[in-house]
């Protein structure tokens, strides 16, 4: 007998302006099932929901390849009312919530209940007066699935986060006729218990006939709750496994294992000789407070004239961590350069220290987009250490000839020092940054998502120079970033952070399936 999917996705492609970042992946869902979908940040997770909710990215940007079947009846989804009506709804990581209403007012909005009155049989259904007692009603039936033992007549606002995660379950469960239910990292924000407790209730709606799509990076909760796991990779399926027949081992390996293939030439013999002892940055008890990317605690020793590399998924700390350091987000703990104690949470003492930093965000807080290559390339050393300067005033002259310099040093395509950063392309604009950055001839040079928004040719040059510098100058380089192939073909060691915490550090050939462990936030022994 065939077996009945309440949904089926099958070689599902999507292109966005000549970049393939789905191919040929399938997706199949029992009702009843817990169908964990997992894979890197950027492995399609996202994209692939995004096609079975319909959502508008998809449509205005030349639709997809495959097939969608709901039921077993194909289902051509183009909107996320569409979803709603074929018995999809979502869960999603950030609240959908409003925070003036109250919790019977946020579950019943757009499906309020009303009866008829005077006024109603006059001038039409618009009229009619809304049924509290009947919403409140259907609320508190939704809570009691759910496990929340809250009134429904609380507000929003002030709520416990971990409240109102189960508000929004709620809500999807109050829908009538409601079929599949994804769960997008709906532990992420969770306290250990509230993340136990949301499992439970995953578990209860699944008795009840409704399929779930978990989507997440941790591996203990999939194996805790989930019957099957479909892993992506770079956009492509790479597996289906039941639960009973893998482990957290197997599934660790087959999201990240892939060939690792050196972005980087070895151009020279590595002479370098890096005592273990002799550290350039030390942090301790680490803290800092950046929405999305919060950092709980981290201890690290980076030696002098390495290239350590900090990864993770997103939302996992990584980020975090060169923000705090250079006092861009209020942080706690200390950290030490070549043992000085910086005054964290000051601004520019990073810089004042011989630390200069390249920033993740180049076009928010890296570049001043509308002024010239020249002067966003001394900008922080006319700021921070008065360099460039001729009786008081920019020394146009020096400027200049420093700011061809880079441009022919890091083979930035420009019209000439004076075009605009902005109208440069991303690879050039990073390089833009990187440019500044040695500008302050720093000892430490951390640089954020080095490659991101560029072509591989473009990431090949940057990060070549990245290895260039560390040789040939002795610069200790911190990269962080999403990208764990650059990680591994660049870095000496890299520390995997997960949940805000250290995971492991770990060297760049490690097992696919240690650094799949650490990123998913299980444990891993050895380390360096």
């Amino acid at each position: 007998m065939e077996t009945q999917y309440v949904l089926k996705m099958d070689n599902i492609s999507k292109e966005y302006f000549g970049n393939r970042v789905l191919k040929d992946v399938s997706l199949a869902v029992k009702p009843g099932e817990i169908h964990a979908l997992m894979g890197e940040n950027g492995a399609g997770k996202s994209t692939l929901m995004n096609i079975l909710f319909g959502m508008p990215v998809i449509h205005s940007t030349g639709g997809f390849e495959g097939t969608v079947e709901i039921g077993g009846q194909p289902a051509a989804i183009r909107a996320p009312h569409e979803a709603i009506e074929y018995g999809i709804g979502m869960v999603h990581q950030e609240f959908m919530l409003i925070p003036g209403f109250t919790i019977t007012e946020n579950i019943k909005i757009g499906r309020e209940i009303s009866r008829p009155n005077l006024a109603s049989r006059i001038f039409g259904k618009q009229m009619e007066t809304l049924d509290s007692e009947a919403m409140a009603k259907d609320a508190r039936k939704a809570l009691d699935t759910v496990g929340l033992g809250v009134s429904e007549e609380e507000y929003i606002r002030g709520m416990p986060v971990g409240y109102m995660q189960f508000v929004e379950i709620a809500r999807e469960i109050d829908k009538t006729g409601i079929k599949l239910l994804v769960f997008d990292e709906p532990t992420a924000v969770l306290t250990e218990t509230e993340a136990e407790n949301l499992l439970q209730t995953m578990k209860k709606i699944a008795e009840s006939g409704i399929a779930i799509i978990f989507i997440t990076h941790r591996l203990d909760e999939v194996m805790a709750v989930a019957d099957s796991v479909t892993i992506l990779r770079d956009g492509e399926f790479v597996a289906h496994k039941e639960i009973a027949d893998t482990s957290v081992t197997d599934i660790a390996e087959l999201m990240i294992g892939r060939k690792v293939e050196k972005l980087v030439d070895a151009a020279e013999e590595d002479s370098r000789s890096i005592d273990e002892n002799d550290i350039a940055v030390k942090i301790r008890d680490f803290c800092v407070a950046m929405p999305g990317e919060m950092v709980k605690g981290v201890d690290l020793d980076i030696r002098k004239g390495e290239i350590f590399g900090i990864g993770g998924l997103a939302g996992q700390g990584k980020i975090g961590i060169p923000n705090g350091i250079m006092g861009i987000y209020e942080s706690s703990g200390t950290v030490e350069v070549f043992g000085k104690k910086l005054n964290l949470n000051n601004l520019g003492e990073a810089l004042r220290n011989g630390i200069a930093s390249v920033s993740e965000d180049r076009r928010g807080v890296g570049l001043l987009l509308d002024e010239s290559i020249e002067e966003n390339i001394v900008f922080s050393a006319i700021q921070i250490k008065k360099q460039f300067l001729k009786f008081g005033m920019m020394d146009t002259k020096k400027i200049r000839a420093h700011a061809n310099e880079m441009i022919k040093l890091l083979d930035i395509r420009c019209t000439g020092p004076r075009q605009h950063a902005g109208d440069l392309s991303g690879g050039n604009q990073q390089k833009v940054c990187l440019a500044r950055a040695l500008t302050m001839d720093p000892d430490v040079l951390i640089v954020s998502e080095p490659t991101r928004g560029i072509d591989i040719g473009a990431k090949k040059l940057v990060l070549e120079y990245l290895a260039k510098i560390n040789r040939e100058m002795g610069k200790t380089i911190i990269v962080v970033s999403s990208e764990l192939v650059e990680l591994r073909s660049v870095c000496d060691r890299i520390a995997i952070i997960s949940d805000g915490k250290l995971a492991s550090i770990m060297n760049p050939d490690a097992p696919d399936a240690e650094f799949g462990l650490a990123m998913s936030g299980s444990k891993v022994e050895g380390g360096n």
